[in-house]
C-alpha cells in the first residue's frame, strides 16, 4: 500500500482476536491494542489514532458503552468506530450503527474484507465515492438547493425537477435512499413509487416523502406505500438529517443481515 502508516487501536478483550487482527493489519498501520474501556482512554491520552476497531462482549464497559462515551467526548467525537463483533443480530448491529458507528465487521471475517472496509474509511477520495447516495425529487429547485446543502457533507445527493425523467436518471445513478415531494405538477411522488419498485434493483430501497399537506390521509398512503418516513415542509435541516440517517441505517442493516 502506498500510504503513510496510519493509526488503529484495537480494543478487544480477548488476547488471541487482538494479536489476529494486529497481525493482519501492521504491515501497513501502526496499530496499538486496548483489552478494556481503561486501556482504551489511557492510550488515547498519548496516541491519536485515525480509527478504532471495538469489540462489543467487553467485560464490565461493553462496546456500546464505550462508543458513547467516545462519542461524548469532544476530544474523541470525531474518531471513525467500526465494530468488529461476533454478534451479527439485526439489534446489535442497528444500535451499534446509531451509536456513531461508520461500520459493522463480524467475525469471523475475511482478511481482504477487513482490509477493504479500513480503505475505504480511512482513504477520503475512496470513501467519498462510496457515500451513501440520495436521489431528491421536487419541483421547487430552492426546495432541492436548501436539502442538498443540509445533506452533502455525508451524502451524495442527485437532484431532480422533472420526475417523469427519472426512469433515464436510473439508468445512471443508483440511489440507496430517495425523497420524493408528494405534490408535483406532472406526477405525484406517491406515483413515482410504482415507477422506483418496477426497477428490481430498487424493490427495497428506502423512499421518504415531503410535503407541506401533512394531513392523516397523506401520511395514511406514505406508509401503505412502505414509507420510510415523512417530513412536512418547511423541512427542518436536523430532523431531515436525523430521518435519513435512520432510514439508511435499517436499510443498510437489513442487507447485512440478509448476506450474513
Amino acid at each position: 500500500m502506498e500510504h503513510k502508516r496510519r493509526t488503529i487501536i484495537i480494543v478487544d478483550d480477548i488476547n488471541y482476536c487482538l494479536q489476529t487482527v494486529r497481525g493482519r493489519l501492521k504491515e501497513d498501520y501502526r496499530v496499538y491494542t486496548a483489552q478494556k474501556a481503561e486501556e482504551l482512554f489511557e492510550l488515547l491520552e498519548t496516541v491519536e489514532p485515525e480509527l478504532i476497531l471495538l469489540d462489543i462482549a467487553i467485560p464490565v464497559t461493553d462496546g456500546f458503552e464505550i462508543i458513547k462515551q467516545l462519542k461524548n467526548d469532544t476530544k474523541y467525537q470525531h474518531i471513525p468506530v467500526i465494530f468488529l463483533s461476533a454478534k451479527s443480530d439485526k439489534e446489535s448491529i442497528t444500535k451499534g450503527m446509531s451509536l456513531g458507528a461508520i461500520d459493522f465487521i463480524t467475525k469471523p471475517f475475511r482478511n481482504t474484507a477487513l482490509i477493504e472496509c479500513i480503505e475505504n474509511h480511512l482513504d477520503p477520495e475512496r470513501y467519498d465515492a462510496i457515500k451513501p447516495v440520495i436521489m431528491a425529487i421536487d419541483d421547487n429547485p430552492s426546495m432541492l438547493r436548501s436539502m442538498k446543502s443540509v445533506l452533502c457533507d455525508e451524502y451524495k445527493v442527485y437532484t431532480l425537477t422533472e420526475p417523469l425523467t427519472l426512469n433515464e436518471v436510473l439508468k445512471k445513478v443508483t440511489p440507496d435512499l430517495f425523497l420524493l415531494d408528494c405534490l408535483m405538477p406532472e406526477i405525484t411522488g406517491f406515483d413515482l413509487v410504482s415507477v422506483i419498485r418496477s426497477i428490481l434493483r430498487h424493490k427495497e430501497t428506502p423512499i421518504m416523502f415531503l410535503t407541506s399537506e401533512g394531513t392523516s390521509d397523506y401520511v395514511h398512503t406514505a406508509q401503505s406505500l412502505g414509507s420510510a418516513g415523512f417530513i412536512v415542509k418547511p423541512v427542518d435541516g436536523e430532523l431531515l438529517k436525523q430521518k435519513v440517517k435512520a432510514a439508511l441505517t435499517n436499510y443498510m442493516t437489513l442487507r447485512l443481515t440478509h448476506y450474513m
